[in-house]
């Protein structure tokens, strides 16, 4: 017998970072079923990545639009699944740093994220995001599998 209290579940309270509004179409097919099995509230978060001093690639207000359209798609399919979604712009230089501090602004249970595939470039560049995720967060990082490929699909 325990007299502590059962732990949170991983995806009570988790944050979910998305990048557009395919990532966020593909990242919600993939973590909203398990999040509403287990009654979670998410917090998706969208990073804007400022140059540091250096001439950003696009304005902040064109990527905050990407941001909107992203948080469409993402209230689109929680409706679906019948979750309660908080969206969330954060910024900086550091990807993953913010995706981090931003789990920490909310308490997340979890920092839940499905890979983007793509070419070899591509997993190059944000496999160093996924990587300092999982050693640097100081809580529970959840990879999900892609929706459909889950279970030999």
């Amino acid at each position: 017998m325990s007299d502590a209290a059962d732990p949170p579940d991983l995806l009570s309270r988790p944050l979910v970072p998305v990048a557009s509004e395919e990532d966020a179409v593909d990242t919600c097919r993939a973590a909203f079923p398990r999040i509403a099995a287990v009654g979670g509230r998410p917090v998706v978060v969208h990073i804007i990545e400022k140059a540091g001093g250096a001439p950003d690639k696009a304005s902040v207000e064109q990527r905050e639009t990407v941001a909107e359209a992203a948080f469409d798609a993402v209230r689109d399919c929680a409706a679906d699944h019948g979750l309660d979604v908080e969206t969330k712009i954060s910024y900086g230089r550091d990807v993953a740093g913010t995706i981090i501090e931003a789990a920490d602004d909310i308490d997340a249970s979890a920092i839940v994220f499905r890979p983007r595939g793509g070419s070899w470039l591509l997993d190059l560049l944000t496999g160093d995001v996924r990587d300092a995720l999982v050693t640097e967060s100081d809580r529970p990082v959840v990879v999900l599998p892609d929706a459909d490929t889950e279970g030999g699909r």
